[in-house]
């Protein structure tokens, strides 16, 4: 008894400090019922609504999920490690998950989790659960056969939940697709050299689009993290009608 008490109170422990570091959910209001925006790590968050789960490129580990729903869908944008983790996504119960991705990611794909793929190549949409995804490409400037992230590849998506559009930028540079995308919500924009772009080109592809509100996610680069506060100040100094919200991707930081 005393050995089952001591492992429920540190397994409750361990539960709270995941949580702890965790940053804190954000609310977007919808047509249907409310989005719950969870920040996780680095290019992963979680979306919850109409109570179903969507997780974006889960990466991390397990238990960086701790007290977040199962997923029902599961988006994956590329195929570098930090965007297509297997080791995470067969530590998650992804019984019930349906899996949309490019196909460079569904060949790569365990055995047992290519059964629920649902290929998407650029500029396809399918509709999960109730949601419209649409592929938007993804890619580095100048275009080059050797790039980390060459066009048709990997794959960007917006989500429209709820009359709301949803826009994750994937691993990209400001490239024309994102700068002429229209009605745009919620963005989480990357940025981080050398493997996507630097804050000046984040800065001037949201001002191109203007989203409503815009997440800087995705900014852990090779020297450090990238300047978010500083991102924030160069979207606001030209347009104050963007919300730029600034979370806790990195809980070690």
């Amino acid at each position: 008894m005393k050995l089952s008490y001591i492992f429920v109170l540190l397994f409750g422990l361990m539960l709270h400090q995941t949580h702890a570091q965790r940053a804190e959910a954000d609310q977007l209001k919808t047509s249907k019922g409310n989005v719950t925006i969870q920040p996780v790590l680095h290019g992963t968050l979680v979306l919850s609504w109409n109570n179903q789960t969507i997780y974006v490129d889960p990466y991390g580990g397990p238990d960086a999920f701790a007290g977040l729903a199962a997923p029902d869908l599961i988006l994956i944008t590329d195929v570098h490690g930090d965007h297509l983790d297997t080791k995470t996504l067969e530590g998650l119960e992804t019984g019930k998950a349906t899996i949309v991705a490019p196909q460079a990611v569904a060949d790569m794909l365990p055995e047992a989790l290519k059964q629920k793929a649902v290929v998407l190549g650029n500029g396809a949409k399918t509709e999960q659960l109730g949601i419209s995804i649409a592929a938007i490409p993804m890619y580095n400037l100048p275009e080059a056969e050797d790039a980390m992230h060459p066009k048709g590849r990997g794959n960007g998506y917006i989500l429209t939940i709820g009359g709301k559009n949803i826009y994750i930028s994937g691993d990209t540079e400001d490239v024309p697709e994102m700068r002429t995308l229209k009605n745009i919500d919620v963005a989480f924009v990357c940025m981080n050299l050398p493997y996507t772009m630097d804050i000046d080109q984040a800065a001037s592809a949201v001002l191109a689009f203007k989203p409503k509100v815009v997440y800087p996610y995705h900014y852990r680069g090779q020297q450090d993290l990238s300047d978010v506060e500083s991102f924030k100040n160069k979207v606001n100094a030209k347009d104050k009608k963007i919300e730029v919200r600034l979370r806790k991707w990195y809980p070690q930081s």
